[in-house]
């Protein structure tokens, strides 16, 4: 990884960044070979893991960030583990699935995959998993298009143009598995919102390196757009999965 965003603030990403469907744990053990260990790579604080662990019988969540792991909740069924994508803390042969939910941009991709081979059982699958750019209602859509786009938006690291094409560009060796398309639907108050933008990595490297006004000005325009800030406002992110078979070589 270039850098650990997520080296802090553990608490904040695991209050505020919305939980992924249960409709993308059952697809994912769809496809899998067999119900038997997942493992999640770079799994945060845990979004993903928890609902593995609804369809496999063992799972083991592996993160660099220790503050991440220490906002883990509890699972049954869940082991963690500190370490990094390049050199998993996991035995060979032993994966059913390897998932990597919102995180594959940040690692050495080539790495990885030899670490996600090795420990593949045979017929394992990969998916890599990410949400795109959040959508939001038509009213306050122009004004968040220009905040992404033109005023947070070269504060981004460079890894995150992979997920704005939905991993398309992503080097992805390995034959296909089609997933079902699927969505994050939540409806929030202003407030809600305003968290969930202060979990970009964007908008952190904004704040050190003196810009934090740039999210004090969207802020501003936002909560005038908005209207009553407790009323509930739909946000949808759509989900992406490239998943392939790890036994096998894309041509």
């Amino acid at each position: 990884m270039t850098r650990n965003w997520f080296e802090q603030g553990g608490g904040n990403y695991a209050a505020h960044r919305p939980d992924y469907p249960a409709e993308l744990g059952a697809e994912l053990a769809r496809i899998a070979p067999r119900r038997g260990t997942a493992v999640d790579v770079g799994c945060g604080t845990g979004q993903l893991t928890g609902l593995l662990a609804e369809h496999f019988t063992h799972v083991i969540g592996v993160d660099p960030g220790e503050d991440q792991l220490a906002h883990a909740a509890p699972v049954r069924g869940v082991d963690y583990a500190h370490g990094t994508a390049e050199d998993l803390p996991v035995a060979d042969g032993r994966a059913d699935l390897v998932t990597a939910a919102q995180a594959a941009h940040w690692f050495d991709l080539p790495a990885f995959y030899t670490q996600a081979r090795r420990i593949a059982a045979p017929g394992a699958v990969l998916a890599l998993i990410s949400y795109g750019v959040v959508e939001v209602e038509p009213g306050l859509r122009e004004r968040f298009e220009r905040f992404y786009w033109r005023e947070i938006g070269p504060f981004w690291p460079p890894e995150r143009r992979l997920v704005e094409t939905g991993y398309r560009d992503i080097d992805f060796p390995f034959p296909q598995v089609p997933v079902a398309a699927l969505f994050i639907r939540r409806s929030w108050p202003l407030d809600a919102f305003l968290d969930y933008l202060g979990t970009w990595s964007a908008v952190r490297n904004a704040a050190e390196s003196g810009h934090d006004d740039v999210l004090r000005h969207y802020a501003a325009d936002l909560t005038e757009a908005w209207g009553e800030p407790s009323r509930p406002r739909d946000v949808v992110w759509p989900i992406t999965v490239r998943a392939g078979r790890l036994d096998g070589e894309s041509r």
